[in-house]
């Protein structure tokens, strides 16, 4: 059987998985990732000291953040890293390591592992919404995933929810990140939202605090509002909910209880309109999601 080593990379840490083609993890690891005033060369250098590791390998698959070309490697944008936007990452890593290359972005990895052997299994039309340190995720269509012209269908973070401030950051579905709940309970209980973490914030949520609750539920009331708007334009039968914090469960139930909610706060709905709402459901595969999608994208559509 094949293995393949598989690369998801963030701001953080270049997190890697030497996997066979059935989705099992045979090694893993993490290493920091490099800095932003770094230089692709030392860019490069840390994938040569992972790709050294696992010098058996038939493909490398890479999950990546930013707007990308995923027929032909090519990364358009990448705020993370940017010393490698313009660059074809797909060939230069080909020729580097005589391998079969591929890359997602990371977003669209999370989709097509859950579309692939996760929640979304079987959905014709469906989303997967990655809270992270902003929105990202992807779009399925008619069974398949929607990457857009541009190749950039699924930016959430980018969609204007106020559109009378649209110079504000806080006017954009990015500021339903993990950041924003968390500054939202911090300013429920009184605290300095820099001085308070993600477990601290739903400790307090955890623990019945209703000031803690109730900055949750206008969170989520939000964040429904968001889901309306796309399965208004997409009709679509599920959602799923990824990130760190989708593991939550009290995350999940209050956005269930927000999407029940909207009969009541939804203008046409209020009034009587019936508009279908899609099924609110969480990630099957949270940290490992990019892995497995990116490792979907090499073997089924490179």
């Amino acid at each position: 059987m094949k293995n393949y080593l598989v690369f998801d990379w963030g701001g953080t840490y270049l997190k890697y998985a030497l996997m066979d083609g059935e989705t099992r993890i045979l090694e893993k690891g993490k290493v920091p990732s490099p800095k932003k005033t770094d230089t692709k060369e030392v860019f490069m250098k840390t994938i040569d000291e992972i790709v050294s590791r696992c010098p058996q390998t038939d493909g490398i698959a890479i999950s990546s953040p930013g707007i990308l070309n995923s027929d032909t490697g090519v990364i358009d944008v990448v705020a993370v890293f940017p010393y490698l936007s313009g660059c074809n990452i797909r060939e230069e890593l080909q020729e580097r390591y005589h391998v079969p290359v591929s890359l997602e972005n990371d977003g669209k990895c999370a989709a097509l592992a859950e579309l692939w052997k996760g929640n979304l299994q079987g959905c014709r039309d469906g989303a997967v919404m990655i809270i992270g340190t902003a929105i990202g995720g992807g779009i399925i269509l008619d069974g398949r995933l929607r990457r857009g012209r541009h190749y950039s269908a699924g930016e959430f973070s980018e969609m204007c929810f106020d559109i009378y401030r649209p110079e504000r950051k806080e006017s954009y579905c990015s500021a339903l990140g993990a950041a924003g709940l968390i500054t939202r309970v911090a300013a429920a209980l009184g605290k300095d939202p820099a001085e308070m973490s993600g477990e601290e914030a739903f400790a307090c949520i955890n623990e019945g605090n209703e000031a803690a609750l109730q900055a949750l539920r206008e969170y989520t009331d939000l964040f429904a509002l968001q889901i309306c708007s796309l399965n208004i334009l997409l009709d679509l039968e599920k959602v799923c909910i990824g990130g760190g914090i989708s593991q939550q469960p009290e995350l999940i139930r209050s956005l269930r209880l927000s999407m029940e909610g909207l009969k009541d706060v939804q203008l046409d709905m209020k009034n009587g309109l019936e508009l279908p709402l899609c099924e609110v459901d969480v990630c099957r595969f949270h940290n490992d999601a990019n892995l497995i999608g990116a490792l979907y994208h090499l073997i089924y559509e490179s």
